[in-house]
């Protein structure tokens, strides 16, 4: 009797989703508690806003502040070291290490190319582990150190022939993309475990957005200015990117550990307690439209990213003759936490597609103005430009990997499959190839007009860096705009979250009762 009784109530628990993750002291929380406090008013609001109107209970399927803290310092931790890639290594490469524009570019692509593989690759490592961590939370644990040792590499500078470089360039730097992709890609592979409240999911990205954007304008602000202090005040000393970058790696090691300890997968659905089949895994895709759309947005817009923030030191080092300036510049990022911040309340009241739609018109329009900026060295135009357009890319980029855990919830909806990792790892895969393309282009660019490194530049190549830090990147704000027009999962996702609850709670309910024969 008793023991059918503990049955019942464990079903009953199950199907009313009753929790206790809530339910952990702030004084638990430790050191985390006081950087958390700093920036817990500033985002309250977008908890207050992200309370999913068909919950009953306000705390239905909420994740402590502690934790939200926690993972928003994965992106904190990848866009210190990514973005210092992604920012400085093409000038570091052609005016520090003595490799060629057009090498570099082709570099870019071929490493980017082989290395988009690896997305799909970890997509499927993950959807096939099941440790007592969970399925995303170990390779945290297991890679970080990886990552952050060829962040370092990447910025070595041996003694070595030409071939020699090429060779070193491009082991390292494929090094750092193939090892960044397996401490990023659990980052958004891990969110639908993390919660099942898709008001929730935007609060989380929401918050780690916002650690990102600070990651990224710490890491592009100081960066130039560390260098120059650690090399003895030249912003092209080898031993300065050298020294920059291994406190960086250290500084990564340690926030990937504070990330691995405090965040918990609570999510757990039949599918992902087992390990899926490749085969099985790709059905998730099958018919999968809000998948295909932002995939091919990620690409697209990381192209034009990718291209802007490779020669925004170019360009204000010779377009603008003030190399300060770009440090200046970058840190203005910082505007787009504003946006973040607005993210939960503008998704709520107008949806997520559109509010993605105003950050990408807001982004073209902010690179139409920095076309005039540059057409008359007008500094302050330049800056409004800049502002404008940070404000747009700040709604956009926190929301492709809410979109993408949606994607993931459509593809259980639609096919009856529930793969995270194969689902989240395409934006990897995406992104990476859009990056790649993007630096090819812009190593091919500046090639074509004749850069020269190091060498004031005639009125040809000037043309090639503005085309590469304006044009290339409207382009691709624009086609993701576009592109946004086709997407329509907003308007079928209450009935959609409706049916995989009652299938999650059917299916929990069954091993619940499995369990106990």
């Amino acid at each position: 009797m008793s023991k059918h009784f503990h049955t019942v109530k464990k079903v009953k628990n199950i199907l009313t989703n009753e929790t206790d993750y809530n339910i952990i002291s702030v004084r638990k929380l430790n050191l985390l508690w006081l950087p958390n406090l700093l920036f817990r008013e500033v985002l309250v609001m977008a908890q207050n806003v992200s309370q999913p109107e068909t919950q009953p209970e306000k705390s239905k399927n909420m994740v402590p502040w502690g934790e939200r803290f926690s993972y928003s310092l994965s992106d904190f931790a990848c866009n210190l070291s990514f973005q210092m890639v992604g920012t400085y290594l093409m000038i570091f490469y052609t005016d520090t290490f003595g490799i060629s524009a057009a090498a570099v570019g082709t570099l870019f692509l071929v490493a980017r190319i082989i290395d988009a593989f690896d997305g799909p690759f970890w997509g499927i490592m993950i959807d096939h582990t099941h440790t007592r961590w969970g399925k995303s939370r170990p390779y945290w644990l297991w890679f970080s150190i990886p990552f952050a040792v060829f962040c370092v590499l990447v910025f070595t500078t041996p003694n070595l022939s030409l071939t020699g470089k090429l060779v070193w360039a491009y082991i390292t730097y494929i090094g750092v993309d193939v090892t960044y992709s397996a401490v990023n890609i659990p980052i958004t592979s891990i969110l639908p475990s993390l919660t099942s409240n898709p008001q929730e999911r935007v609060t989380l990205s929401t918050i780690r957005q916002f650690m990102g954007t600070a990651g990224n304008t710490i890491i592009t602000g100081v960066t130039l200015g560390a260098v120059a202090l650690l090399g003895g005040g030249s912003t092209t000393s080898k031993r300065g990117w050298f020294l920059w970058a291994l406190i960086i790696g250290i500084l990564v090691v340690i926030i990937f550990a504070i990330v691995f300890k405090n965040t918990k997968e609570r999510v757990q659905t039949k599918s992902s307690r087992k390990s899926i089949p490749i085969k099985t895994s790709l059905k998730a895709l099958k018919r999968n439209w809000p998948w295909a759309i932002i995939i091919f947005i990620n690409f697209i817009y990381w192209l034009g990213m990718q291209s802007r923030s490779q020669v925004t030191v170019y360009f204000f080092k010779y377009n603008m003759h003030n190399t300060q300036l770009a440090s200046l510049v970058l840190s203005l990022q910082l505007v787009s936490l504003v946006a973040v911040v607005l993210t939960p309340m503008t998704s709520k009241a107008i949806g997520k597609r559109n509010t993605m739609l105003g950050g990408m018109i807001l982004a073209v329009i902010g690179q139409l103005l920095l076309s005039v900026g540059a057409t008359h060295l007008s500094v302050g135009m330049i800056i409004f430009a800049t502002l404008v357009g940070y404000m747009g890319t700040g709604f956009v980029s926190g929301l492709i990997a809410v979109m993408l855990a949606d994607a993931v919830d459509y593809g259980e909806w639609k096919n009856g499959v529930r793969a995270e990792g194969i689902v989240t790892s395409f934006s990897s895969f995406s992104a990476k190839l859009g990056m790649g393309i993007g630096g090819a282009i812009t190593g091919w660019i500046l090639s074509a007009t004749g850069y020269v490194a190091n060498h004031t530049q005639d009125a040809t190549a000037l043309h090639g860096i503005e085309m590469n830090y304006i044009w290339v990147p409207l382009i691709g704000f624009g086609l993701s705009a576009v592109s946004l027009a086709f997407y329509k999962v907003d308007k079928v996702e209450k009935q959609m979250l409706n049916d995989l609850a009652i299938k999650h709670a059917r299916e929990n309910a069954e091993d619940a009762a499995e369990n106990e024969k």
